[in-house]
């Protein structure tokens, strides 16, 4: 399969990429920097694009290809400023825009065009199950990510298959969520944020992998799929795990006014959730690799 991949370079898209080439595909990367990507990811073909947000990705990057692996997206977890929320938004809004704009002008176009989201959509749900049926909130992140799945699904007008992947919280070794969340266990002041009952989506990385790969070669992965584990988890219950697997406690709760302290606005998506659960992506068949949170962690964590 000749599969182009943007935002290849990052947590998610570095794992991606190793997993195509490992099962034999052949990998086409956009890039700002391609010296870089070339040198981070190995044996792809590394095409310059170098501002996503005002122009369009080059058409020879796309051009014939199968797929389209679409990851671009400014990271969500920071201080929510008025210009990080127009660079949150814009970086997956616009991108996305531009990407569809380039495929119009393809002769030979992808069949398929995966394209990142985020159970983000949903926002707080308490403790109902979620599924890919439930309607969008109101509030930022949820508006970013409508108007980044309208630009995706613009493709479908060009004949495309588009999947829409609703990623939750990403257990990984390399970074996402664990790497804030560990300092304070390891140093055993760990614990369940704003009482820890919300809900957590998570997902272990080698999930977010298989999912993609699983939209990429499954004909009737369309519309939105949540990728999240087949069980969803409270904050405290997450918290004891991870606990467990460090073998530190779990048990000194942080405010959730210390954490609106901290992060400002950014900090509602640590002290609400969803309970988000995998209802399309179980239907279709997918297998998962960890569905099991504490074997997960210790995987994420090197404790595995």
């Amino acid at each position: 399969m000749n599969v182009t991949v943007t935002g290849a370079t990052g947590m998610l898209g570095r794992d991606l990429v190793r997993a195509l080439l490992d099962r034999g595909d052949a990998v086409t990367v956009l890039s700002r920097d391609t010296g870089r990507a070339q040198s981070a990811l190995g044996d792809v073909r590394a095409l310059e694009w170098k501002d996503p947000k005002t122009e369009q990705p080059p058409l020879e990057a796309l051009e014939g290809q199968d797929g389209v692996v679409h990851l671009l997206g400014e990271p969500v977890a920071q201080r929510w400023s008025e210009d990080a929320k127009r660079e949150i938004r814009d970086s997956r809004v616009l991108s996305t825009r531009n990407l569809v704009s380039a495929l119009t002008r393809c002769e030979r176009r992808p069949e398929v065009l995966v394209s990142q989201s985020a159970t983000g959509v949903y926002g707080p749900r308490g403790d109902e199950p979620v599924d890919e049926s439930a309607p969008a909130a109101s509030d930022f992140l949820a508006q970013v990510v409508v108007e980044w799945e309208a630009e995706a699904g613009k493709a479908k007008e060009l004949g495309m298959r588009v999947a829409l992947t609703r990623t939750g919280v990403v257990l990984s070794e390399s970074g996402g969520a664990l790497e804030k969340m560990l300092p304070p266990f390891k140093l055993g002041v760990g614990g369940p944020v704003a009482g820890g009952r919300q809900y957590v989506p998570w997902i272990h990385a080698d999930d977010v992998v298989g999912a993609l790969l699983f939209c990429l070669d499954t004909r009737a992965a369309a519309g939105p799929l949540n990728l999240t584990a087949p069980e969803p988890v409270t904050n405290a219950e997450l918290s004891k795990a991870l606990g467990r697997v460090l073998g530190r406690p779990a048990v000194a709760p942080v405010p959730a006014l210390a954490v609106r302290a901290l992060y400002g606005e950014m900090a509602s998506i640590v002290t609400t959730g969803a309970r988000v659960v995998p209802k399309h992506l179980q239907d279709l068949g997918y297998r998962y690799r960890q569905p099991d949170l504490e074997r997960a962690l210790r995987l994420a964590t090197g404790k595995g």
